[in-house]
């Protein structure tokens, strides 16, 4: 069985105010959606054809997803 393996973090950029923190990440599916964790928020995250989007607080964050690292 082929399996992609990605980085469990993500770089967040925050388009509201352009700065960017590192997030741990749960729930990771291709093109589809990922969890982001900042600090003890959770962040829903949906792929929309290009990056990750997603919202909290009234703050916008967007993310190109993880780092690839490889196939067992």
């Amino acid at each position: 069985m082929n399996n992609k393996f990605y980085d469990n973090e993500v770089e967040i950029t925050c388009t509201n105010n352009g700065r960017t923190v590192t997030a741990e990440i749960d729930n990771f599916r291709l093109e589809e959606s990922l969890n982001a964790f900042i600090v003890s928020n959770k962040i829903h995250m949906r792929w929309n054809g290009r990056v990750y989007v997603g919202g909290f607080s009234e703050l916008e964050f967007t993310t190109k997803g993880p780092k690839y690292l490889g196939k067992k």
